[in-house]
């Protein structure tokens, strides 16, 4: 498949839908569909990248493939409520751009790069606050 612009996208899955599909589930169940699919890439992601190990029975997952499905819940969601994702990727560039322009440049914390055997500071900037709930 060539390069595919998300316009070019979001037709290929209206198509999709019509012709496979049969209709598009409620926007409601587009939600939670989305939800799992995120699901699915949060589980991926705690066990390669971060201290999750996979339980004994668990397939290794396919990123690419979940980050794929997101994609496509995502195009529903964007077809059935009628919005152009191409548009909205181009206004919301110009927005964080507008916003965030020296944000990050001038946070010291996206200057350093910890090393692996870093440990953080504390598990909460809170100190010693009490969390007893009365």
């Amino acid at each position: 498949m060539s390069d595919v612009s998300l316009r070019e996208y979001q037709q290929r899955v209206d198509d999709w839908i019509r012709k496979v599909g049969v209709r598009y589930f409620s926007e409601l169940t587009n939600l939670a569909q989305l939800m799992e699919e995120v699901g699915e890439v949060a589980r991926i992601m705690s066990r390669t990248y971060g201290e999750q190990s996979a339980k004994p029975s668990e397939e290794k997952g396919d990123l690419a493939d979940e980050l794929a499905d997101v994609l496509f819940v995502l195009a529903c969601i964007a077809n059935q409520t009628g919005i152009d994702l191409t548009a909205a990727v181009q206004e919301n560039l110009k927005k964080k751009t507008s916003r965030d322009q020296d944000r990050h440049r001038n946070n010291p914390k996206l200057r350093m790069k910890p090393e692996p055997d870093d440990k953080p500071e504390s598990d909460s900037k809170l100190g010693d606050f009490d969390f007893t709930i009365t």
